[in-house]
């Protein structure tokens, strides 16, 4: 009842990210606009965490999901009958909309109740299973094409929801079959002190008063753990539109994303080991230089005689690269959050990172439009090489060795 309802829903969302581009393009977008269209997603998730943060303080984790899986599954319809480019654009802001709440859910229930000593691996599991969709939900889009449009995609995306909600609402309720953890820890945002104490479930302050509290982590480590999210938000983005301009097919596109994906599951639950037992900056600095790395690469091959080849391998690098900060998000909130409000602190902290992932998108949207894709690349490549310093500076300071 943890993992299985993420799995689900990022099995869905797997299988249509990769076709919302092309879906746009086919409704007449070029291809800055498709990446507009694109990003509508992550900007969703942006303007939802704070009022997720909200309604998992006083609803619980269980009812809010279920309200996001509902409203989730008339968006999903939504983008089947859009009529115009506009339409799609608005359903597809909805789902990131409800993706935020169901995420927050998930990640509050861990922080409360998950010791720090294997904190970083179980929340790489959970990281694994949005990876899982991600992995999964390509292929099961390409071998879909082979039948049918690309909108069968999309309903597969609506019976991963139904299955979602029925399974929450009627399932046994994780909140109160597994008690809060006896002893967590939480670091001072300004000396950078391990703080032990029990984290209650739920909390009562007020989600801008807990920003203003906490603005010395959420202005130093939060910004570099934005720049990550920007990065792994410009990759979703980058690969398609990458495929669409070389002229490859929307199925090939889905195998190319769908091995990327791949590779990046299969290095999840090391990024785990790797945190709880060196600490957080030996999987956050590595993962930040290979993406900074790629990124900058694939700016230079475009126009080559073997630049599919050169994209196919070079997402394969951004695959490790994200698969080696699995979980590494999540982890750096739950070391930060206070244990006496983490539901407003975590709307706060996935707030400013969805922030990088929604401001990467139009960055690359306006890159492109101005200049040409190879330099929205770059520019996201700079971005993640600038990413991997504020690493180094910040996580010693606010996320120690878990021995230390």
């Amino acid at each position: 009842m943890v993992y299985l309802p993420t799995i689900l829903f990022a099995l869905g969302e797997g299988a249509v990210i990769p076709l919302i581009p092309v879906i746009a393009a086919n409704m007449g977008a070029d291809v800055a606009s498709a990446a507009l269209v694109a990003s509508a997603l992550v900007v969703g998730q942006l303007c939802g965490n704070l009022p997720a943060g909200w309604a998992v303080a006083r609803i619980g984790e269980r009812f809010t999901m279920v309200i996001a899986g509902v409203i989730s599954i008339g968006a999903v319809v939504a983008m089947v009958l859009a009529p115009v480019l506009a339409a799609f654009a608005a359903s597809v802001f909805l789902l990131g909309f409800c993706a935020a709440a169901f995420g927050l859910a998930r990640h509050s229930f861990m922080t409360t109740r998950v010791p720090v000593a294997f904190r970083a691996r179980a929340l790489s599991l959970l990281g694994g299973s949005f990876r899982l969709g991600v992995f999964v939900g390509p292929f099961v889009t390409a071998a879909l094409l082979q039948v049918f449009d690309e909108h069968a995609a999309i309903w597969f995306f609506l019976v991963c929801l139904i299955v979602m909600v029925i399974l929450v609402l009627f399932g046994p309720d994780p909140e109160k079959t597994t008690p809060p953890a006896a002893s967590n820890s939480t670091l001072s945002e300004d000396t950078g002190e391990v703080v032990t104490g029990s984290i209650p479930t739920l909390e009562r302050a007020g989600i801008f008063r807990t920003m203003w509290q906490h603005r010395g982590v959420l202005g130093r480590l939060g910004l570099a753990a934005a720049s990550l999210s920007a990065v792994r938000s410009a990759r979703q983005v980058v690969l398609p539109l990458w495929g669409v301009s070389l002229g490859l097919d929307a199925q090939t596109i889905a195998l190319v994303v769908g091995v990327s994906g791949a590779i990046d599951f299969a290095l999840f639950y090391a990024s785990g080991q790797v945190m709880d037992r060196f600490g957080r900056l030996w999987a956050a600095m590595p993962a930040m230089v290979l993406m900074g790395a790629g990124f900058l690469a694939l700016a230079f091959t475009h126009d080559g005689d073997s630049a599919v080849l050169w994209f196919g391998m070079l997402a394969a690098v951004l695959g490790v690269g994200n698969g080696l900060s699995s979980g590494i998000l999540l982890t750096l909130g739950a070391d930060t959050a206070p244990k006496q409000a983490p539901a407003a602190f975590l709307g706060s902290w996935r707030t400013l990172t969805d922030a990088g992932g929604a401001v990467a998108p139009l960055i690359v949207s306006g890159v492109t439009a101005i200049a040409s894709l190879s330099v929205a690349s770059g520019v996201i490549g700079v971005v993640g090489l600038i990413g991997a310093l504020g690493f180094i500076r910040w996580i010693p300071r606010f996320s120690p060795r878990p021995d230390r």
